[in-house]
C-alpha cells in the first residue's frame, strides 16, 4: 500500500449535502480519509496509489460535485 495525500483548491466552502457525499463515496471508491481546511478553502485527500490514480480522484470528486479547481500540492 502506498499512501498518497492530494489537496485541491476550492471554489467555494462546501456545504453540509456535500459533505455527506464526500463520506460516502470516500468508502466506496478506497480513498482513505479527507479533511477541510475551511480557513485555506481547500480539500486534502488520502488515497491508495496502488488501488488508485491521482486523475480518478480528481474524476469521483468532480462526479460528486465538489467544487474543486485545481490541484494544489
Amino acid at each position: 500500500m502506498t499512501l498518497v495525500e492530494v489537496t485541491y483548491e476550492l471554489q467555494r466552502p462546501i456545504g453540509a449535502e456535500e459533505l455527506r457525499r464526500l463520506g460516502e463515496f470516500a468508502n466506496t471508491y478506497g480513498l482513505r480519509r479527507f479533511r477541510v481546511d475551511e480557513s485555506r478553502n481547500q480539500l486534502s485527500f488520502e488515497y491508495d496509489a496502488s488501488r488508485l490514480k491521482e486523475t480518478q480522484v480528481a474524476h469521483v470528486l468532480r462526479e460528486a460535485h465538489i467544487p474543486v479547481t485545481r490541484k494544489v500540492n
